[in-house]
């Protein structure tokens, strides 16, 4: 495939001289030009497509034996990195785990933050990342996978607080400060549920909810996965209990523009949805896609 493209891309310019020479001229020769232009299309088409495929990031991962995933590890259960021997556990782990065992290769996870998780992608820090919320901006620049799980937006207060912010609305005040961490979908989700609401951006590696268990936030939004498990780590936070909002859809990033591994991987999660894996998977970490 290399030495073709070469082959294509070093007569081209010969091709192109031709047509100009043809220009002007006899009928034949207007005839003539017509059909080098036809074959000037069909070969750069042929060299565009051929191109293209030679540089999908599934190549290079064959060629490399090694899947590199960005993960920010402080999305408990999807991600979670323990500070004692640095090594990732969760729901997405696993997913990334088996997609590397099935493509016979190696998985190398990369450190990544909320604020920067797309731009590792564009960067070409990793081939690929864990799962994120699928949103409009995100899309302008990454590519999204098909998706595997649904979730849903809630609040977080103090439990203690709880008959003071029993609702969405009562957190919308000037008075309240909602605290969102830098980077993540709930960030711009904010400032349209809570438009007169203080907003507090925390950067990573804390997390908007530690500004609420510190008492300098009376609230934060998080996806219902996170927030089932943090009211059970931290009993002194509650869900707001009004109902969740913002139904959303989690997919994995990859390249924009790159069709073959996009593909790939969609039909991948497609394959194993149907063999039953990420019902397992759901089980084992007690989770329930909406």
């Amino acid at each position: 495939m290399f030495l073709f493209c070469s082959f294509i891309e070093r007569k081209l310019p010969l091709v192109k001289h031709y047509v100009g020479q043809y220009a002007f001229g006899s009928e034949i020769n207007k005839k003539l030009k017509k059909r080098m232009k036809k074959l000037l299309i069909l070969i750069t088409l042929l060299l565009t497509t051929s191109i293209a495929q030679a540089d999908s990031k599934l190549q290079d991962i064959k060629k490399n034996g090694e899947l590199r995933v960005g993960t920010t590890g402080d999305w408990d259960p999807m991600s979670m990195k323990d500070p004692a021997t640095n090594k990732y556990k969760g729901f997405d782990i696993d997913v990334m785990r088996e997609l590397a065992k099935d493509m016979g290769v190696k998985v190398k996870f990369v450190p990544a933050e909320w604020k920067t998780i797309v731009a590792g992608i564009t960067a070409d820090r990793y081939d690929i990342s864990t799962s994120v919320t699928k949103t409009p901006k995100r899309a302008e620049v990454a590519g999204f996978t098909a998706t595997y799980y649904k979730y849903g937006t809630v609040p977080l207060v103090l439990k203690k607080n709880l008959k003071k912010f029993p609702t969405w609305n009562s957190l919308n005040k000037k008075n309240v400060t909602i605290a969102t961490t830098l980077g993540t979908s709930q960030e711009e989700k904010a400032k349209e549920f809570f438009p007169n609401s203080k907003l507090k951006s925390i950067e990573a590696p804390a997390r908007d909810f530690q500004e609420v268990l510190a008492g300098r936030a009376d609230g934060n939004i998080t996806s219902s996965t996170e927030a089932n498990k943090l009211v059970i780590k931290y009993p002194q936070l509650a869900i707001v209990p009004d109902g969740e909002k913002n139904p959303a859809f989690l997919a994995m990033m990859v390249p924009k523009g790159d069709k073959e591994w996009n593909d790939y991987v969609s039909n991948w999660i497609k394959a194993k949805q149907s063999s039953g894996f990420f019902k397992s998977l759901l089980a084992k970490y007690n989770l329930k896609s909406l």
